[in-house]
């Protein structure tokens, strides 16, 4: 690993007038500052179409990409819309993620640009599309039939309220589900509420709704085409400059999703299809009752006997996308937390023993070298640190645990004792570090101060600063901390299920000063690009 340093920021992020950050102009603006400030680590949260909650860690697909992350700007002009399209853009707060007025209207606007496509289509790019289709038929078939199946069980629901069905559904699942959960699991048309040919995936009832839904089949594969062609001139763009896309892979997948449902087998569930355990972490730092994921977990036996290929697909298409991976919850290869599904808390799971290094061996034979960083916060063993090591993954150090009195200055710069480490004054899991200093006890404030030789007027830049001068070989800050934001501006609350994952900025917050003010700190510690490398090479 090479010194450097770089900015997390999604790009639902980015400024633009359609709701949402998209691959648009707001992505080039941002790689633009990036080269400016002397960046060249730019961090991404998952990609994958997000799901209840807007959650990028609760996803429909682990190999899908988001759609709403499409540029209408783009599609302009590629001739898929047309300037009547754009007059009626509803007005959007540019600080706030506002999903569900987004989707209302971009949704629409995304079947216009796939019948325009239809109309327009060109033998080249019509050829394009096929071998796109081609090339990723082992997750694009399943995919795009499984969410025009929930889109037409929704819209097929809403005009049929109760029913022998819903209450077969209810009857099912009460001891599992609240109330309310169950709503929202069938009038969402979560995969096992499907009529059961379908949720067990009989050949004879997905041929006739394939035929049934074929043209709402071919557009969701038409949006992941234009994702994928948007974002490959993104990552094109910002590799050209120099700078490496750090991308996320959550360890744990959503049951209501295309893995689980093209996957069952992959999963613990029972015979009804229900899980039988689900993902979590035990009380911590973040939550008193520990944090209830609900992900299914996943049969490691199984995984083995396929020789973890589905595993080793997930890893080698991420990498299509990005420069390195950074995996969250990496102790769980080791030993997870699993919840008896149906548990109201976290509190009551217990530690399993995961696959280890087994799993990392397996997709080495058939990818070769991984550039992958371990997200090892929270509970972490000495068999976790031992896995970690003996594959030679950089671990993660958070700046804003450095100052707990408790924590013996663990994640303080001082105690590093590899410079294979990453370091962050917070991730998206964290206050803005503004907010962190602000509510943190005064213990810690007080270590702060007295460590860092600071009066505290200036928290973010002061952990930019040392997160920067640490031996760390990577130091990464939110682009909330960049911005010295408020705690409005988190992007993340663990275990609040509402009201996350909406942080926008603007253009004009996005300044030249800022940009010198990074770029001095790249050069003081050492952290600049590298010019006699080529603009290609690894920096992981």
């Amino acid at each position: 690993m090479n010194r450097a340093s770089g900015i997390i920021a999604h790009p639902t992020s980015f400024p633009g007038e359609h709701g949402i950050g998209d691959l648009g102009g707001g992505a080039y603006e941002f790689i633009n500052f990036l080269a400016a400030a002397k960046q060249t680590l730019w961090q991404v949260l998952p990609l994958g179409p997000t799901s209840y909650g807007d959650s990028p860690y609760q996803s429909f697909s682990s190999f899908a990409g988001n759609p709403y992350m499409i540029s209408p700007d783009l599609l302009f002009k590629q001739g898929y819309l047309f300037e009547e399209d754009l007059l009626d853009i509803p007005e959007f707060d540019p600080r706030t993620a506002d999903y569900g007025k987004m989707i209302d209207y971009k949704m629409p606007l995304l079947k216009k640009a796939f019948k325009n496509y239809k109309l327009l289509e060109t033998r080249g790019v019509k050829g394009n599309y096929t071998k796109f289709c081609a090339r990723n038929a082992d997750w694009i078939n399943d995919y795009a039939l499984f969410v025009a199946l929930k889109n037409h069980f929704i819209a097929e629901r809403k005009t049929k309220k109760g029913g022998a069905e819903f209450k077969a559904y209810r009857k099912a699942n009460k001891k599992y589900l609240t109330e309310n959960q169950i709503l929202d699991y069938y009038y969402g048309a979560v995969w096992n509420s499907w009529p059961e040919p379908l949720a067990r995936r009989d050949l004879a009832a997905m041929n006739t709704y394939s035929v049934k839904l074929a043209d709402e089949i071919e557009f969701h594969k038409f949006l992941q085409f234009e994702f994928f062609n948007q974002w490959e001139n993104v990552k094109q763009a910002a590799n050209s400059k120099g700078i490496k896309i750090i991308g996320d892979i959550p360890i744990f997948v959503a049951f209501d999703s295309s893995d689980t449902w093209a996957g069952p087998s992959l999963f613990y569930l029972d015979e009804e299809l229900q899980p039988t355990v689900v993902a979590g972490v035990p009380p911590d730092y973040f939550s008193e009752t520990g944090q209830l994921w609900g992900n299914p977990l996943y049969n490691w036996e199984n995984h083995k006997k396929s020789g973890y290929e589905w595993w080793t697909r997930r890893i080698e298409s991420t990498l299509k996308l990005v420069d390195i991976i950074r995996i969250d919850h990496f102790r769980g290869f080791e030993s997870y937390w699993a919840v008896p599904y149906g548990e109201k808390t976290a509190a009551r799971g217990k530690w399993t023993k995961g696959p280890g290094g087994d799993l990392f061996d397996a997709i080495v034979r058939q990818l070769g070298h991984l550039p992958i960083i371990a997200e090892d916060l929270g509970i972490i063993t000495p068999a976790v640190t031992d896995l970690r090591e003996s594959l030679e993954l950089p671990g993660m150090k958070v700046l804003q645990f450095a100052f707990d009195p408790e924590a013996k200055g663990l994640y303080a710069p001082h105690n590093y004792t590899s410079t294979r480490t990453v370091v962050y004054t917070g991730t998206h899991d964290n206050d803005t570090s503004r907010g962190w200093y602000e509510f943190a006890p005064e213990d810690e404030k007080d270590y702060f101060r007295r460590y860092l030789n600071v009066s505290g007027e200036s928290p973010a830049w002061d952990l930019i600063r040392l997160a920067y001068s640490s031996t760390a070989n990577f130091a990464v800050a939110p682009i909330q901390d960049v911005m010295d934001l408020e705690t409005d501006a988190r992007m993340n609350v663990p275990g609040v299920p509402a009201g996350n994952w909406r942080f926008r900025y603007t253009s004009d917050m996005l300044t030249d000063e800022l940009a010198e003010r990074l770029a001095y700190l790249a050069a003081l510690y050492n952290r600049l690009p590298d010019k006699k490398k080529k603009k290609s090479a690894s920096i992981l």
